[in-house]
């Protein structure tokens, strides 16, 4: 599968924050706290992460401004890229985020909602900072493999097919694909590498995989599959595996990664 970017393939801790806290869960539910979001992500930078994504996954109004608090106080403490994500509703909300220090937005429910804003936010900020988050589940009534979309925390089938949703959003300039299988998310049996080399096959866009890594072997088959970035979260939060290590293993398998 060819590599989109001549660019080292990026491995990005996520960290779900309900409540000011960083959880985790099986299947988007059975949520366990895990600890302080600005504490976890000065770890990840310390021990060789490329980037972090936080997601706000209960983003509810009344979160939205200790999630700015925590984009400030994080972006003091790390000096890698990080991302913030969910309950981002129009442009001033992007603002809000990236003035606060976050270098990009994931924005999934509301792209749905109102895809012109995957275009207005790639005008006014750039493409690098917009990040379309797509979760996806199985649909097996379909002859041909395809994929349900699914918003509002994986809660809500949209009805609406992956294939084409994806080709929109490339198409309105988005920076970059956030995909996560919602079958594979938090069971460790590997992404969904038949819907990442689809997609790595049929768009251009930098592709992040997301949902279900448990192994070394795991994000070497999304690289394999033409993912850019491998998305993980129990298997660093848990100390499963070492970020460092796992670059090492990526490296030997010659995977280009940043030591």
């Amino acid at each position: 599968m060819g590599f989109k970017n001549n660019l080292t393939f990026r491995i990005i801790p996520c960290l779900d924050v309900k409540n000011g806290q960083v959880v985790k869960g099986i299947n988007f539910i059975d949520l366990a706290n895990i600890g302080s979001p600005v504490e976890i992500a000065k770890k990840y930078n310390d021990e060789g992460a490329d980037e972090i994504i936080f997601l706000d996954i209960t983003a509810s109004n009344e979160n939205r401004n200790t999630t700015i608090d925590m984009v400030k106080i994080v972006s003091k403490e790390i000096f890698i890229p990080f991302a913030v994500g969910g309950g981002i509703r129009n442009l001033n909300d992007i603002y809000n985020l990236l003035n606060a220090g976050c270098d990009k937005v994931s924005i999934n429910s509301s792209a749905i909602k109102n895809p012109s804003l995957i275009e207005e936010g790639a005008k006014r900020f750039g493409s690098q900072c917009i990040i379309v988050a797509i979760d996806v589940k199985r649909n097996h009534n379909l002859k041909q493999s395809n994929w349900n979309v699914f918003i509002n925390g994986g809660r809500v089938d949209t009805k609406i097919q992956y294939k084409q949703w994806v080709k929109e959003v490339e198409s309105r300039g988005a920076g970059e694909i956030l995909l996560t299988s919602m079958d594979n998310d938090g069971t460790k049996n590997g992404y969904d590498n038949e819907l990442l080399s689809w997609s790595a096959e049929n768009i251009k866009l930098p592709l992040i995989a997301s949902g279900g890594a448990g192994t070394m072997e795991h994000i070497k088959d999304a690289y394999i599959n033409g993912a850019d970035a491998a998305l993980a979260a129990s298997i660093f939060h848990y100390k499963e595996i070492d970020i460092m290590k796992l670059k090492e293993y990526l490296l030997n398998q010659n995977i280009p990664v940043r030591i």
